[in-house]
């Protein structure tokens, strides 16, 4: 059978440039560099890590053509001395080892170089930027997050509105790096003019408020964008492969550019002589969710559309980005739609994406959850990350090598905890058994798949890798002394995950009541039966089984279609806890027509989850529900619950239903029971161990099953 991805996997070009797939790694700040710009060893083993993965195509992002000035963050790379020269051809020889061709992206960040503003430099812009209204996004940033954040400081506003002088050696720095870039061996250069840096800048009417030739006219707002591609371009030479990074739109911005006006500078940039067109866009960030809208969005295939309109614009080929899957890739590719697909969180998710679709084993790709975990660090200032790969950031410091000697794991609980450290002891050449209790496989992550629905994609990949040989899984199963003696384990690592504990809060024993456990065991069927006898009336019961709940349990998508006709929940319903889990099932009842509102104790909602997803939370809760922060309750009542307000000022809120999201905790119960029972050695993983959710799961999952 044809491989369905093969658009995807086929040859392609870039002008001289031959690449081996139309994969590319999309340049992103990984924020790895050293504070003297430099590639780390840590920056060069994670771009050869997406080299050896397959994809065709490295671009390294966002490297300072004007280095430390005109950077957005501390560790950004340098291309602005020849001293950067050796470091940067060292990121390129790994590359290239691999058979994958090197890119770079050279920048200025303009009005958002955040680093300058932290030192107290002048921002260079084309004119003096226009004031944003408060982001009502920042409120749910902690005081010890804002203190990380990068251009937050003791040093107000400067910014430097360039004079012609100043212009001129904008297009010296690009023109320079260029060079240097083509010194360093690399392939190709990307010269952004995108994301609202500083050739964005003054291409957009709403940015660039220029009187001169510089502004007004998009002849004249264009002039530097050509005028450095003219200059790069006759530094480098007619052949050397050079493209632009363009905002098919700057969203979310009253008289910012629009298609039509991107489509005319991709014209222009056939005619000065690029090769390629990168298709990206912007968004004005008023509010949170904003930058979920662009550059990072949270739809899938959200710029697919643009690419198809600069394929019918221009003759050059299309690269385009934006939460574009293997499949809709494929698609855009076989209908000539584009050309080539950058993947940015993906290749986060899984370096070997392209491999694993080179090989048919497009199942064991890891899937990326969109939870924002990676570009959320770079805000407080810190190198990315993933929450699904625990190998991100630390290729140069964790290698996955096989054991010395094979041995005998014992893995209890079947949750992502438990899973990840399966998959990677039998990777490594474990034998493993694994235990869980209820008839299936996934824990709290099923619930949370629930919540969100990437997440389920997660639970289904890990499911699937379960199916390894040496990976023995046996359900419905409790650890005694009598498995411990039939299977006699050499290792025991316990993730059976917290323990959420009632708060003492009076009325919280009703039937309406419930705890998040209550739900997850009713919805997953871990136990469901004791739950339903316990928590609903004769009634709801026959509800429950006509709806054939218990007997969907096994497929996420089934219980996201199922929840929507029927829950156990009323029509108002108060949750209390505005944390990770509160805020999540927030939104998923929102989406099924309840009247939420949220009870938060404390003064910021959802620190658990990253901040670029706190914001789209935050939002959707205070767009469709209600969130009250410092709220005390008091009591729950049979209708209402009753609280206290920030300023001590008793409220009532109706409700029907009440969940409890508050109380949990770390679970060694289960670890300490096992421990009893034999004398090899336990340790605790996940959530049982520390709160950590998904993230911590895997992560700590990931590092007992590599060092076991």
């Amino acid at each position: 059978m044809a491989n369905p991805y093969a658009p995807l996997l086929q040859p392609g070009r870039i002008g001289s440039l031959e690449l081996r797939n139309r994969i590319a790694l999309a340049p992103m700040g990984e924020n790895f560099g050293g504070l003297d710009g430099h590639a780390t060893e840590r920056t060069q083993a994670y771009y050869e890590a997406r080299a050896r993965g397959g994809a065709g195509l490295i671009i390294l992002g966002t490297t300072a053509v004007s280095w430390p000035s005109g950077t957005s963050e501390p560790h950004q790379l340098g291309i602005s001395k020849d001293e950067f020269i050796p470091t940067l051809a060292a990121v390129v020889r790994r590359i290239h080892a691999h058979g994958a061709k090197a890119a770079i992206q050279i920048n200025h960040s303009g009005k958002v170089a955040a680093n300058d503003r932290a030192h107290g430099r002048e921002m260079w812009v084309p004119s003096v930027p226009p004031e944003l209204p408060p982001n009502a996004a920042m409120r749910t940033i902690t005081p010890q997050e804002l203190s990380t954040f990068v251009g937050v400081g003791p040093y107000p506003d400067r910014y430097r509105v360039m004079d012609e002088a100043d212009i001129a050696q904008m297009i010296e720095w690009y023109a320079a790096a260029a060079v240097r870039a083509q010194q360093a061996g690399f392939d190709a250069v990307e010269v952004h003019c995108a994301h609202n840096y500083i050739i964005a800048g003054f291409l957009s009417p709403y940015f660039n408020q220029r009187q001169d030739g510089y502004g007004g006219s998009y002849e004249n707002r264009s002039r530097l964008m050509r005028e450095i591609l003219t200059e790069v371009r006759r530094r480098v030479g007619a052949d050397y492969p050079i493209w632009v990074r363009l905002d098919a739109q700057e969203m979310h911005t009253p008289g910012g550019i629009e298609l039509e006006e991107a489509l005319q500078s991709a014209r222009l940039c056939e005619q000065l002589g690029v090769n390629a067109i990168s298709v990206s866009a912007y968004a004005r960030l008023t509010c949170g969710s904003d930058f979920t809208d662009a550059p990072i969005p949270q739809k899938a295939g959200a710029y697919l559309e643009y690419a198809s309109a600069f394929k019918r614009a221009v003759r050059l080929p299309v690269i385009v980005a934006g939460r574009v899957e293997p499949e809709a890739g494929a698609a855009a590719i076989a209908a000539g739609e584009a050309d080539f697909i950058a993947m940015g969180r993906k290749l986060l998710a899984d370096p070997d994406l392209p491999s694993k679709l080179q090989e048919g084993r497009a199942q064991d790709i890891r899937p990326c959850i969109y939870c924002y975990a990676c570009v959320s660090e770079i805000f407080v200032n810190r190198g990315i990350k993933c929450a699904v790969n625990a190998q991100t950031g630390h290729e140069h410091e964790a290698p996955i090598t096989p054991a010395e000697k094979s041995r005998h794991v014992l893995v209890v609980g079947g949750g992502p905890a438990g899973m990840e450290a399966a998959r990677m002891a039998a990777l490594r050449g474990h034998r493993v058994t694994l235990v869980e209790r209820s008839d299936r496989l996934g824990g709290t992550l099923f619930f949370a798949g629930l919540a969100y629905p990437e997440n389920g994609r997660l639970l289904d990949y890990l499911v699937r890798q379960m199916k390894h040989p040496r990976i023995d899984v046996r359900l419905g199963t409790t650890v005694n002394a009598a498995l411990l003696d039939q299977i006699k384990p050499d290792e025991i690592l316990v993730a059976t995950g917290a323990r959420r504990a009632a708060p003492a809060i009076e009325g919280a024993e009703q039937n309406h009541v419930w705890s998040g456990d209550e739900l997850r065991r009713l919805m997953t069927g871990d136990r469901a039966d004791e739950v339903a006898r316990a928590k609903l009336s004769l009634t709801e019961r026959a509800l429950f089984k006509a709806g054939g709940m218990l007997g969907v349990t096994d497929s996420a998508v089934a219980l996201q279609n199922l929840s929507r006709l029927w829950m156990p929940l009323g029509k108002r319903v108060v949750i209390i806890g505005g944390g990770l889990v509160g805020l999540e099932l927030a939104e998923f009842l929102l989406a099924r027509g309840r009247e939420v509102t949220v009870l938060e104790p404390g003064t910021h909602p959802g620190t658990e989850l990253p901040i670029v997803r706190r914001w789209r939370v935050f939002e959707a809760v205070q767009a469709h529900g209600k969130l009250q922060l410092q709220a005390q309750v008091q009591r729950i009542e049979r209708k209402q619950v009753v609280w206290l307000d920030r300023k001590g000022q008793e409220q009532r809120t109706e409700a029907d239903s009440v969940v409890l999201a508050l109380g949990a905790e770390p679970d060694a119960g289960a670890a300490e029971q096992v421990q009893a029972l034999t004398s090899v050695p336990v340790r605790r993983l996940g959530d049982s161990a520390a709160l950590g959710y998904i993230e911590g799961a895997m992560h700590s999952g990931h590092h007992a099953g590599r060092t076991v």
